[in-house]
């Protein structure tokens, strides 16, 4: 399977850069410069793109041609005022970025943590801690897996339809409550209306007023005194960017209402545009089989595929990139362990 196979090649695409800002520098270790070095990479990467959205990144033009792309793609079907109300309320500096580099020449390394089976007995906590940033997805559970995921959490991404889900599904397994660890950032993926409407309540500190969450409490999630700036949206022009560019799959004809990547593949590629260096811990591997769904499944559960996500084909692109060195991929081998780049 060629790079171009998996990431598929460019087709007529809408442009998905809001802005005129130059591409910032980075240091010298930054994956960017072997993408930049390979055609292959660089003719999928656009670092212009931008991650997130919140206030200023509201524009008339904007709307304008994102309006008739649907939920989490754009905003067909939803009332300008709504989510221009929104995201004003994202109105930090904070709120338009993960982080902000000490130097210009520091060099940023990212964990990204999934919640693969692949982990139980790794023994990777120490090499995930090591990270600048730590990204955990949906039910990252710690206590008691501490020796095979660490304990640090930097972000932590999901939409509220797997938040939910995931304190109702692994609450038994010990996902009693979203992480809260000091100055984390909560990175809301904006699938559904819901989402719009849990982040403003979130920010203001009230119940959700309308909607499936109707009076929920989002203190109860997040904490009653968060910062303005732990809050964190991403950008539709983003997903439908690495939908298009990386995970084009053909679920995405087949099931329009229901493909989108995973919140893991979001968040990988969300730390892949913004870190200098990334590693990923838990997602899925070629010898996906012989590991259980999760590293905190108490007996064996194989990994089910559903129309929703096309894992097998994220799998393919980690493994590419993996290859190509722009992230590093854990890998598990007969119980022999790769170790990350340095």
């Amino acid at each position: 399977m060629t790079f171009c196979h998996v990431l598929l090649c460019r087709a007529t695409e809408v442009s998905w850069i809001v802005n005129d800002t130059a591409e910032e520098e980075v240091p010298a270790c930054s994956l960017r410069h072997i993408i930049k070095k390979e055609n292959s990479l660089k003719k999928h990467f656009s670092f212009l793109v931008p991650v997130l959205q919140w206030r200023d990144s509201f524009i008339h033009s904007h709307w304008e041609k994102l309006q008739n792309e649907p939920l989490p793609y754009g905003w067909k079907n939803q009332s300008y005022h709504e989510i221009g109300k929104t995201l004003s309320l994202l109105s930090h500096p904070g709120n338009s970025h993960l982080f902000e580099r000490k130097t210009p020449d520091e060099c940023v390394r990212c964990a990204v943590v999934g919640n693969g089976g692949i982990l139980s007995g790794s023994k990777q906590g120490k090499a995930i801690d090591s990270h600048d940033y730590v990204f955990r997805v949906n039910g990252a559970i710690i206590k008691g897996f501490e020796d095979d995921v660490g304990t640090k959490t930097s972000f932590y991404g999901f939409s509220t339809n797997s938040l939910k889900n995931s304190l109702a599904g692994y609450y038994e397994d010990g996902f009693d409550r979203v992480p809260h660890d000091p100055g984390i950032g909560y990175i809301f993926i904006p699938a559904e209306t819901r989402d719009y409407k849990m982040v403003a309540s979130a920010i203001q500190g009230v119940s959700v007023p309308s909607g499936p969450d109707k009076g929920d409490s989002p203190s109860d999630l997040f904490g009653y005194n968060p910062e303005m700036h732990q809050f964190k949206m991403i950008h539709p022009s983003f997903i439908q960017y690495v939908t298009q560019r990386f995970l084009k799959s053909p679920q995405l004809d087949e099931f329009r209402d229901l493909y989108m990547p995973s919140t893991g593949a979001l968040m990988l590629l969300a730390a892949l545009h913004t870190c200098d260096q990334v590693s990923a811990y838990g997602f899925i591997t070629d010898n996906y089989e012989n590991f259980s769904d999760h590293y905190f499944d108490k007996v064996m559960k194989p990994l089910i595929l559903y129309a929703n996500h096309d894992m097998i084909m994220e799998g393919h692109l980690w493994k590419k990139l993996h290859s190509h060195k722009v992230l590093w991929l854990y890998q598990r081998n007969d119980n022999k362990t790769m170790m990350p780049l340095q």
